[in-house]
This record gives structure tokens, C-alpha cells and sequence, in this order.
């Protein structure tokens, strides 16, 4: 075990690397220049297009609504990523992640949308008779390199075992250890159960899986969200000192040494594209079975997730944590990753409240990454099983799906070092071809872009 963290080690090393992420990065501004902001002008009108409040289309070509797609999307991003993937990036990297998690977010916000619109205006109707989409058909169809979008598959699956399923499992186990310790002896029977649940749902297909992401995803954002409001509420004073700890880490090569300004970008970025999967390609794949026939509605949709999962969950876990002073003993006595956010709600209730509302804090984020990881879980599945499909055919998804499940369970055995580092992989591995699709294509999105807005669609807004 130990010689495969070390390699792991070497190969996340390269994969966190500045290239990757000035190419995300570039990525990121280049688009937001050329389709003019994007992302601040139109994000009012993506969430009344996923409310239905806007171009409703009782004839549109899919599989769910505009909500259960953006639900699915959603349970996808909302996820460990919120909690344990902010903690983590504020243990290696400092507060100043924090901010370089923003930037991430509002640059990935013009990604999403042009792999959103590519990916459901190249979608196809395979084989079963279900819409399916994202990156790998953009590839193939889009620019005629199917050994692309294959390759684009392949890091998906890749994605799918370690980020969507290890990643997830392992972080439940973490919560869960910290506010009830004896657990530690109980992992393989904690993966087992958080398989079998995952079983019943992702066997059903995608409309159980949009269903049940629908009804979980806005409970579970609401609960966790309200815990921390609560927490934030009271120390409203503070906060203006904990955003100026966050530019202060974020901005200053001599707040920490230039090394320290360094590991704040480097995890700060990588934590985003894991928390908001903008750059991922994964948004496109659920997007594709939106009931719409504007792939442009899709790509407005793609932008809602950033704004929910970093620019408020994220941001609140951050706040939470630097406010309460858990950051400064954060990568103390285990309190790396899940553990550390919930120390910090334990800490910030049982200051206001006591002891009791403390344990109700820490259970408040084991129980918020049990929903969490679970939607996020059932919604990896579904991208694995897309990509498995287009590359070997509907007979391949269900051998996939059995296989996606016992990773699950080895998830929760798994070291969390081990599984960071596989997500790291995987998700810049499935970003660099979707990254590529996206530059090439700028000129589709636009031209898509410009006709929706400035012709039909004008006088509807």
C-alpha cells in the first residue's frame, strides 16, 4: 500500500502541476471574453429556466425536466467536495485556498456553459432509445476525433471508481468516525450498507436516479446550509476579518512564504474543479437529458452549480471554519478533510448553544456528508455508465454498475491520502480532452450564444 501512495504521489504531483492549471484557468478567461461575461449576465435567467419560469417546452426531446437535470448535476457537485474538499483545501493550502476556489468557480462558470451546450447540442439517441451526451460525443461528432472522446471515456470511468466512488464513501466513513469514534471498527459494514443503498437506486436508471436527487439534494443543501447560517449569524462581526484572513493568505507571497502563496492557488484550484466540476465535462452528460431542445438552455443550465455548491456552500464551510479558529489547528490529532468541518460546527454551536447543539453540529455534517456523498455517488454513476456505454454498448452498463458498487465499499478501507489522489488523476485526466473540445469549438458556442439571445429568444427574457 505504501508503494502505490507513493506512486499515486508522483502521478497527482504532475497532475496538480501549473500547466494544468493555467491551461483551466486560461481556459476560463479566454471564454469569459469572447461570450462577454456569460456567466454574471445571464446566471438570473438560468435559474428561471430551470424554475420553468422561461421557455417552457412541453415537446422537449429528453429524459427529465430542466430541474431533475440541474438536481442531478447538483447532486453530483454538492457533495464531499462542499465539506471535506474545503477543509482539505484549507489543511494544505491555507485560507487563501479559499479565494483561488472563487476564482475557479466564476472562470468555471463560462466553461460550464460552453461544454453544457456542446454536449447536449452533439447528443445522440443510442441504442436503448435514451438521450446521451457530454464530452466524448462533442468529440466525436463535434470534431471528428473519436479516439478523443474515447480517451475522454476511459478518464471517466477512471473518475467514476475513485472520485465518485471511493472518494465519497471514504469521506462518509471520516465524518462519521469523528462524531462517533467506535465507527473506526465498523468501516467495511458502513461500505456495505452505503453500497446497498447506492444498488437499489443506480440499478433503477436515470430517471430514479434524477428522481431521488430532486427530493434529497434541496433537503440536505438546506439543512446544511441553515447549521451554518446559524453559526455565521452570530458572529456577523467576525466576518469581515475572516474574508480579509482569506485575500490576506490568498494575495500576499509574505503572509506564509512564496511557497505558501503557491500551495493556496494550486489546492484552491484543484479543490474547486473537484467541488463545482466545472472544466470536469460531467455537467454536459446529465445536462443531455434535459427535456429542451435549446442546447443553449443547457449550457445556462450548467452555470447554476457553481453558484450553489462553491460560491455558497463552499464559501459557508470556509467561513465556518476560519470564524470558529479551526483552521488553526487544522492537520491536528486527524482533523484533515471531514473531520476538520465538522470540528468546526461542533465548535462554532457548542459555543453559542452548549454541548448538546455542539454534538448536534458535528452530526449535522456526518449526516450532511452521508446525503451528500450518497446523491453524489448515485450521479457518478450514471456519467460511468454513459461513458461505458459509448464505448462498449449497453451490454457493458450493468457489469459496470456491479463493479462501481464494490468500489464503494473498498472506498471506505481506502486512505484518504490514496483516495485524493486518484480523484486528482482522474479528474484532471477527463478535464485536459474536454478543455480541448471546448477551445476548438469557441466559435459554435458563440455563434449559438448570439443567435438564442440577440433573435428568437430576445423578447421571452
Amino acid at each position: 500500500m505504501e508503494s502505490l501512495i507513493l506512486y499515486t504521489d508522483y502521478l497527482a504531483g504532475i497532475a496538480r502541476s501549473y500547466p494544468f492549471i493555467i491551461l483551466l484557468l486560461g481556459t476560463g478567461i479566454y471564454l469569459t471574453v469572447r461570450l462577454r461575461g456569460i456567466q454574471f449576465r445571464e446566471s438570473r435567467y438560468a435559474f428561471k429556466i430551470m424554475l420553468g419560469k422561461k421557455d417552457a417546452e412541453e415537446g422537449g426531446r429528453g429524459e427529465v425536466s430542466n430541474f431533475e437535470a440541474v438536481a442531478t448535476v447538483l447532486s453530483g457537485t454538492i457533495g464531499t467536495g462542499n465539506i471535506a474538499g474545503v477543509a482539505t483545501a484549507i489543511t494544505l493550502g491555507g485560507p487563501g485556498a479559499l479565494f483561488w476556489m472563487w476564482v475557479t468557480a466564476l472562470l468555471g462558470m463560462a466553461i460550464k456553459f460552453a461544454c453544457c451546450l456542446l454536449g447536449h447540442h452533439f447528443r445522440r439517441v443510442d441504442e436503448t432509445g435514451e438521450i446521451a451526451g457530454g464530452p466524448m460525443y462533442t468529440l466525436k461528432y463535434g470534431l471528428n476525433m473519436p479516439i478523443l472522446g474515447g480517451a475522454f471515456a476511459v478518464f471517466t470511468l477512471l473518475a467514476a471508481f475513485t472520485t465518485g466512488a471511493m472518494v465519497q464513501t471514504h469521506s462518509v466513513v471520516d465524518g462519521l468516525i469523528y462524531v462517533m469514534p467506535q465507527a473506526s471498527d465498523y468501516k467495511l459494514l458502513f461500505g456495505v450498507v452505503i453500497a446497498i443503498f447506492v444498488g437499489v437506486v443506480i440499478l433503477g436508471g436515470v430517471k430514479r436516479i434524477a428522481r431521488i436527487a430532486s427530493i434529497v439534494v434541496p433537503f440536505m443543501a438546506i439543512a446544511y446550509c441553515g447549521a451554518g447560517l446559524l453559526i455565521l449569524s452570530t458572529h456577523v462581526t467576525e466576518i469581515p476579518k475572516a474574508f480579509g484572513i482569506i485575500f490576506h493568505y490568498a494575495l500576499s507571497p509574505s503572509a506564509a512564504g512564496g511557497a505558501a502563496l503557491g500551495l493556496a492557488i494550486q489546492y484552491g484550484v484543484l479543490r474547486a474543479l473537484f467541488a463545482s466540476e466545472a472544466g470536469l465535462g460531467t455537467a454536459p452528460i446529465g445536462l443531455a437529458a434535459a427535456k429542451t431542445n435549446y442546447s443553449v438552455h443547457a449550457g445556462l443550465l450548467g452555470m447554476i452549480g457553481p453558484w450553489i455548491d462553491t460560491m455558497i456552500i463552499c464559501t459557508m464551510t470556509g467561513l465556518v471554519i476560519i470564524i470558529t479558529g479551526a483552521w488553526n489547528v487544522a492537520g491536528t490529532e486527524g482533523l484533515i478533510g471531514a473531520g476538520l468541518s465538522a470540528y468546526a460546527f461542533e465548535n462554532g454551536l457548542t459555543k453559542l448553544f452548549g454541548e448538546l447543539a455542539g454534538t448536534v453540529g458535528a452530526w449535522t455534517v456526518g449526516l450532511g456528508l452521508v446525503f451528500f456523498a450518497y446523491t453524489t455517488i448515485i450521479a457518478w454513476a450514471y456519467y460511468g455508465d454513459r461513458a461505458i456505454q459509448f464505448l462498449m454498448g449497453a451490454k457493458a452498463v450493468l457489469p459496470f454498475r456491479l463493479v462501481f458498487i464494490l468500489f464503494t465499499v473498498f472506498g471506505a478501507l481506502s486512505p484518504l491520502h490514496l483516495a485524493w489522489n486518484f480523484a486528482d488523476i482522474a479528474n484532471v485526466c477527463m478535464a485536459i480532452p474536454n478543455l480541448i473540445s471546448i477551445i476548438l469549438l469557441a466559435s459554435l458556442v458563440k455563434k449559438s450564444q448570439e443567435n438564442y439571445f440577440e433573435n428568437k429568444h430576445l423578447q421571452l427574457r
